[in-house]
């Protein structure tokens, strides 16, 4: 039997997870309020965060999965990339519980571990598969061909999908996070409405920032002639903006299945939670007989199970890490 504790603290949800010979008994997740009031992540704050929530959060999972510390084979943790202080506690506590237990140590890259996300429950997409990794800090197309063989295909020349999301609420007075409210708000809109740009970006890459901007001037130009532009028309601009966005996604995902010949298709990271995403996904995948993966809402988000049978499958390998790990702010595929 082999028991994985998995942790992850890349940004601002602390979380802890076991896993028993590739299997999830528990997945807890301690999210940080306090960034709202700012409009997006403080750092140190999140930092601060992770140090009072790890201790608890751990053991709370300890406690779900029915099992005590010392059953525990193998530590893997998140090592980047994310934000260096968050990701510095939750390397310490990994460090230390290893060290303590006698156990060996797993680091994870984080947007590996959002893919391999879809190892956790059945169906499981077979290999080669393509992936839309789609986060507040990242956008890209990813060839799979192993769990740890990965090629990047495309990605965000600039803002990341997410990111789009939250600075678009921004501009629409909306709170943070955006992206579950423009969400939220699209369902009851109008998507043709505001007809917006699709960049021409070549080959496999995105970007959004001149989406963001078109969406500025929009809004702009419209409260000079009515003040109460934003207030009457949220739904149908949230509905626009969230049409725009899936469509830049979902075309440059389309093209990817047409030059690699790959007909299982997943989506992954925080935006694969979206709605409009995951229906837009499962109709193209219908129109083009795609075999579809769209990992369920708890596995979307930044979560420890994640982490947890990514390092379930490298304990299978062996691959193992020394103490003089480092947490890496920046870290490719």
């Amino acid at each position: 039997m082999a028991i994985i504790l998995g942790i992850e603290s890349s940004c601002d949800e602390t979380s802890a997870s076991i896993c028993i010979n590739g299997e999830i008994h528990s997945n807890v997740i301690a999210t940080q309020a306090i960034h709202a009031k700012y409009g997006g992540v403080v750092p140190e704050l999140a930092s601060r965060a992770h140090q009072q929530n790890i201790i608890p959060t751990v053991d709370e999972a300890i406690r779900q999965a029915k099992i005590s510390k010392n059953q525990i084979d193998a530590v893997s943790f998140t090592r980047g990339p994310g934000l260096l202080g968050a990701l510095l506690v939750g390397t310490s506590f990994a460090k230390s519980f290893a060290l303590a237990q006698n156990i060996p140590l797993i680091d994870i890259n984080h947007m590996q571990a959002h893919i391999l996300a879809h190892f956790i429950e059945e169906p499981k997409p077979s290999f080669p598969f393509l992936c839309l990794t789609v986060s507040g800090g990242h956008t890209q197309i990813v060839l799979v061909k192993d769990c740890f063989e990965m090629e990047l295909l495309g990605e965000t020349l600039d803002d990341a999908a997410g990111e789009a999301f939250d600075k678009t609420a921004k501009i629409l007075n909306l709170p943070y996070p955006g992206g579950p409210l423009i969400d939220k708000y699209a369902s009851q809109g109008n998507s043709n409405m505001y007809k917006l740009p699709e960049p021409q970006i070549p080959g496999l890459n995105f970007s959004f920032s001149g989406l963001k901007t078109a969406i500025l001037y929009l809004v702009q130009d419209q409260l000079k002639q009515n003040p109460d532009f934003l207030t009457e028309n949220i739904a149908d601009l949230c509905a626009s903006v969230q049409s725009r966005i899936v469509s830049i996604l979902l075309n440059k995902l389309k093209k990817a299945a047409k030059e690699t010949g790959v007909k299982d298709i997943a989506i992954a990271g925080g935006v694969s939670a979206n709605s409009g995403l995951r229906k837009g996904l499962i109709e193209m995948g219908q129109q083009y007989r795609w075999n579809v993966f769209i990992p369920k809402f708890e596995y979307c988000t930044d979560n420890a199970a994640m982490i947890a049978i990514a390092g379930y499958h490298k304990y299978l390998k062996g691959d193992f890490v020394g103490q003089d790990v480092a947490p890496m702010a920046r870290m490719h595929l």
